[in-house]
């Protein structure tokens, strides 16, 4: 008989497909919500890959076709090819499919690009003149601690044209669900970290600490437009209290290790690809990438 000590608690959520209202497909595909009559059905899935969102929409929409709900009464001469297309896929309005079983499928919105970009700006705190922030990358992944066996913290990655940030994000109150009665007590994003781009020294990619671990290593040096707007409680100095814990000393002196793992190999790839063609044109030349045991 195991150890109840080894033992992991787990839970398992259902929701009728019946009770089904809406599937929310979040920022980049990175993940989707699903949620039915009250707050007690309501669910967030982390795919963190937009394939297996999109594979995941697929099939739901697949079984939806199976138990359409009771049509609504039909016109008397119905158009054979307008009837055909909603049967097959929905009708799209304002970001939405709504779909034969009345399933509405909800895609981001202008709208939500646009609180994405204004608050990573505004973390940001630009001085007038600068060129508007150009969000180029969101994915979510999940930061490695340095001491070994430490948790993995879930994270919100932006890479933008001249920054990478950091961030917590709720997934499961942002958009409002409409079963919500108020808006939540905190706000959808809270800054974890930022670096400029053009104070990355090289990027380390291998098995170690972590499988697949990507870990950008910064020179330790702060830009004062950087911390205008940010507050100890989102942020604290690197040489204070727990803002100490990604540092290392090398013979150049202080760097800031930020180390990732982003579980889709596709994604991972293309931040990399990105995050590489900036640093070039930021810096003039090539990031330098090093392969780890």
């Amino acid at each position: 008989m195991p150890n109840p000590s080894d033992l992991l608690l787990s839970s398992c959520f259902v929701l009728k497909l019946n009770s089904l209202q809406c599937v929310h497909i979040g920022l980049f595909d990175q993940y989707f919500r699903i949620s039915g009559p009250c707050a007690e059905s309501i669910v967030t899935c982390l795919t963190r890959d937009s394939y297996t969102t999109h594979t995941f929409v697929q099939q739901l929409m697949g079984v939806l076709s199976l138990l359409e709900r009771t049509p609504s009464p039909e016109p008397v001469e119905p158009d054979f090819y307008t009837e055909f297309g909603k049967k097959s896929t929905g009708q799209m309005e304002n970001y939405e499919i709504v779909h034969a079983s009345r399933v509405k499928f909800v895609y981001p919105s202008e709208e939500e690009v646009s609180d994405l970009t204004f608050t990573v700006a505004e973390k940001l705190a630009e001085p007038l003149g600068v060129p508007t922030c150009n969000v180029l990358l969101y994915l979510l992944a999940f930061r490695v601690g340095p001491e070994a066996g430490s948790p993995l913290q879930p994270q919100t990655l932006i890479l933008t044209s001249c920054d990478l940030l950091l961030f917590e994000e709720d997934y499961v109150s942002y958009p409002l669900p409409g079963c919500a009665k108020q808006p939540p007590s905190r706000g959808r994003y809270r800054l974890s970290d930022t670096r400029r781009i053009r104070h990355l020294d090289r990027v380390l990619i291998g098995y170690q600490p972590f499988p697949q671990a990507v870990t950008f290593v910064f020179d330790d040096v702060r830009d004062l437009d950087l911390m205008s707007d940010v507050t100890l409680d989102h942020f604290e100095h690197p040489l204070r209290g727990r803002g100490s814990r990604g540092l290392r000393r090398s013979s150049a002196g202080t760097e800031v290790q930020w180390c990732l793992f982003v579980p889709s190999a596709e994604c991972r790839e293309k931040l990399i690809a990105l995050l590489a063609r900036q640093w070039e044109l930021l810096c003039s030349r090539e990031l330098p990438v090093e392969l780890t045991g």
